[in-house]
This record gives structure tokens, sequence and C-alpha cells, in this order.
């Protein structure tokens, strides 16, 4: 497709999603089984009001049953689905209505809190209500009044869920058929929320009532190797850690405990929660205006604010013997930070660096750990 919007100055070319492709795979199958014409084309109105053009591919025709195929479409958007063939494969059934499941490369649903049922297949419900209207569309233009069978299926499906959350998440077997728009925005921050939310709720929903997160790999070893917890207790939250607090508190958690890198969580102590650095970097400004609050000499201060690691300006703190002030402070304003946005969720910290360890904990760090563990 040939659509685009703007981003960090770039046009970006915008892709459609597996649930496009799902659905305008089955409407193709369906209007070849009942009309016995061949469809190399097919027009699907996405929810988002965009209107697709899409190539129907890798057609197979029987009396009563049609499969065909729809190429996904990522646009720009870094999306290891890009490239894959959507199939659907139609057939007459003797019952009435139109059933939709998944077949190979779909995955199944093996854990409460998704989108679909334990059991089901991973066809979230957007793209099952628009596999249904589409294909209930072609049976009343074709007057067609009997049962229809649709199966949804990825070839490559379950290598390609290697690479996705799936596995983490609870789905196995195969990819989800996803999307609440039909198009792909790349580089699309809502899409990483909406994993961290899938994750969080469904850990909610399996009755976890405090939560583990870290915003990426290097609080996910330390997890493991400085704190010795299983990391797949944790959530990665990315850069989103307001957002992720929110969904805690949407979601009922009665406390959660970020583990973080101080590169990262200083941010938090100036007042950022989304600590990208798109959104500034003020990590050597808030270190040096705290310890200069504790009396590091101007000249520390002056090369403090030079460092471009924090491990370089804990350095200096060391070496002034102001380590231990500075860094309670820091951690005092992390947590007043965390609780302002986690509200009602009791919030906790544990700072750490990677060449020094524990830099740092909040007063109710190892009891929210210790409840996390016991679950």
């Amino acid at each position: 497709m040939e659509e685009y919007i703007i981003k960090g100055g770039k046009a970006l070319r915008l892709g459609y999603t597996t649930g496009s492709c799902a659905a305008a795979a089955a409407k193709a199958a369906a209007w070849m089984l009942l009309s016995g014409q061949i469809k190399e084309q097919i027009s699907l109105q996405t929810p988002k009001g965009i209107l697709l053009q899409l190539d129907v591919v890798d057609i197979k025709r029987q009396e009563t049953e049609v499969s065909c195929a729809i190429v996904k479409d990522g646009g720009d958007d870094p999306d290891v689905t890009s490239g894959a063939h959507i199939v659907a494969t139609v057939s007459l059934t003797d019952g009435p209505g139109i059933v939709i499941d998944g077949g190979p490369g779909v995955g199944r649903v093996v854990k409460r809190g998704l989108d679909q049922p334990v059991g089901a297949a991973a066809i979230n419900s957007v793209p099952r209500k628009m596999i249904y209207e589409n294909v209930d569309e072609v049976c009343r233009t074709l007057d067609y009044r009997g049962g229809l069978s649709v199966e949804i299926s990825v070839p490559l499906g379950e290598k390609l869920a290697r690479k996705t959350f799936n596995p983490r998440l609870g789905i196995i077997g195969g990819i989800s058929i996803l999307g609440t728009s039909g198009i792909v925005e790349p580089m699309s921050e809502q899409a990483l929320v909406d994993t961290i939310r899938v994750e969080l709720k469904q850990r909610r929903a399996n009755g976890a009532d405090y939560a583990l997160l870290t915003p990426g790999n290097y609080g996910t070893d330390f997890i493991r190797m400085g704190l010795a917890v299983n990391p797949d207790l944790a959530v990665q939250t990315a850069n989103f850690i307001g957002d992720s607090l929110d969904i805690c508190r949407e979601s009922g958690f009665r406390g959660a405990l970020l583990v973080g890198h101080i590169g990262k969580l200083v941010k938090i102590a100036g007042g950022m929660l989304n600590t990208h650095s798109k959104y500034g970097d003020c990590r050597m400004e808030i270190l040096a205006a705290h310890a200069a609050a504790c009396g590091l000499k101007a000249a520390a201060v002056e090369e403090m604010l030079d460092c471009v690691a924090c491990d370089d300006a804990l350095r200096l703190l060391r070496e002034a013997g102001l380590e231990a002030p500075v860094l309670q402070r820091i951690i005092r304003r992390v947590e007043a930070g965390l609780q302002r946005r986690g509200d009602t969720v009791e919030t906790g910290a544990i700072v750490f660096s990677k060449k020094y360890g524990i830099l740092g904990k909040t007063a109710n760090a190892d009891t929210l750990l210790r409840q996390i563990t016991e679950e």
C-alpha cells in the first residue's frame, strides 16, 4: 500500500495487519467458493477507514472448499510477519452460520488473561469480527444461506512465533492474528504499550497481586544474576514506565516493584516516566544537581556534567565519599515519582549498576519482592 505517516521528519509507509490479511483472504475464498469464479484481487475496508486493494495468491479450488492467501505487508515497520502468507480455507458445512478457527501456524491460547479464552485459536476479537463480517457480506451478496467454515493458517507461523512474545504470553504453535485498526503504523509506540498491557493483564487474570517490572534486558539479567529471582516473573516495560504503572492500576494490582539500571531510573527522579532519550537525556544533570546539594565541589560537578555514562559519574561520587547520600536522595525522588503515577498501587524500586551492583532500594522493595516471588 502507498499510504504514509510522518515520524521524526521521515515519511514511513503504512502496512496492513495479519487481521486484515485473514479477513481479505477469507472474503476472497468465500467469493470463489460460492460464485465459482476466480478472484485475483480483493477489496477490504479496514476499521481505520482505509480501503485496501490486495492481491490474492496461492489459490486452490475444490467443489466444496477454496483456499487462498494474502501476503502480509508491514510497511516500514520492523515486523517479523512481513512477507508471511496468511491463508484462509473456506468450506461448505451442513450446519448453519459461519464458524472461524485457526489451523497450522496459528497459535493456540494456553493461559488465561488474553483476548481469547484458553483453547481457542489466537485470532483476536477485531480480526474475528472482520473475518465474519466480510464472509457474511459475500453470503448476502450471493444469496447463500447455508453454513461455512473458515480456517486461518500461516505456513511458517510456528517458526515466526519464536521471534514474537507468543511463547512468553502463553500462545503456542504459531503466531497470533492481530490488529485493531487493520493498519500497521511503523514504529508504533502504542503497539508496544499494548503488548505490555496484554502481559500484565494476563498475570493479573492468573491471580498475581504484585507485578515485577523492568525496562529491558539489563534489568532481566540483573533479576536473574543479582537478585537470584526467576526473570520470567518480570514484565519488560521498555521506556513506558508510567504507562505500565497506569496499566497496573487499571488492572487492580496491589503493588509493583521496578528493578532498573541507574541510567534509566535516575530520569524518574527528574519526573520522566517515559525514559526514551528523544524526550530528554537529563541523567548527568540530575545526578550533578543532587551531588551539588550534598556538597560535591564545583570542579567535580563540572566533571560529572561531562560524563557520558552513569558508572563514571558514580566513580566521582565514590571518590568524594558522597555516593551514599546522593543515591539516597535519588532513591527518594524515584520513590515519589513512582508513587505519584502508581496512585493506589504500592510502588517500590531497586536501582543497580552493572559495574557496582545494587545502588539502593526503596524501604518496601524487599517486602514487595518477597510478595512477588511467593505468589
